[in-house]
């Protein structure tokens, strides 16, 4: 009881911060984050014993914690709200000059106008600092798709700010 306790604690003080980071931006709710969190944990802890490869602690963790997100839903239909208010908050941006600020709205905008599929491995990648492996992991994919779609949602970035630009150049 006391490794299995022991080895629970290593797990919660190496990821803790990680998987509230991704709950944080899977709900985009610093309440239900923490919750999440908690709840994932909890399961981790009843389930501990399903974990045998300790190279893949982190991709267990977050499929669980992605596996509460899911349940949360399933428990109760949440209210509708408008994703420019809640998914990424501005307040990280208030000490930046009115240009960069304009800058990562636009950017955070076709980040968010991806498919699912595209934003999720891209934002866990990049915002998240998630290697292949670990995105392929807790996605449930092969490493060759977690690279596609990275790429493929790069490009489709890159295009949507393109487009802005010229957009924006037509406008002056």
């Amino acid at each position: 009881m006391m490794a299995k306790q022991k080895r629970f604690e290593q797990l919660v003080q190496r990821y803790s911060t990680d998987m509230f980071r991704y709950a944080l931006w899977l709900c985009g709710n610093r309440e239900i984050a923490e919750d999440l969190v908690q709840e994932a944990f909890t399961r981790a802890w009843k389930n501990l014993h399903q974990l045998k490869d300790g190279n893949k602690e982190k991709a267990w963790l977050m499929t669980i914690l992605r596996n509460e997100n899911a349940r949360r839903f399933q428990r109760v239909q949440p209210d509708l709200v408008d994703i420019e208010d809640h998914a990424w908050s501005m307040s990280a941006d208030s000490g930046l000059e009115p240009e960069e600020q304009m800058e990562r709205r636009i950017l955070r905008k076709a980040m968010l106008d991806l498919e699912e599929e595209y934003r999720e491995p891209l934002i866990m990648q990049v915002i998240h600092g998630f290697s292949c492996r670990e995105i392929a992991e807790t996605l449930e994919l092969t490493e060759n798709a977690v690279m596609t779609r990275i790429f493929r949602a790069k490009q489709k970035v890159k295009e949507a700010l393109t487009e802005q630009t010229a957009s924006a150049m037509a406008r002056l």
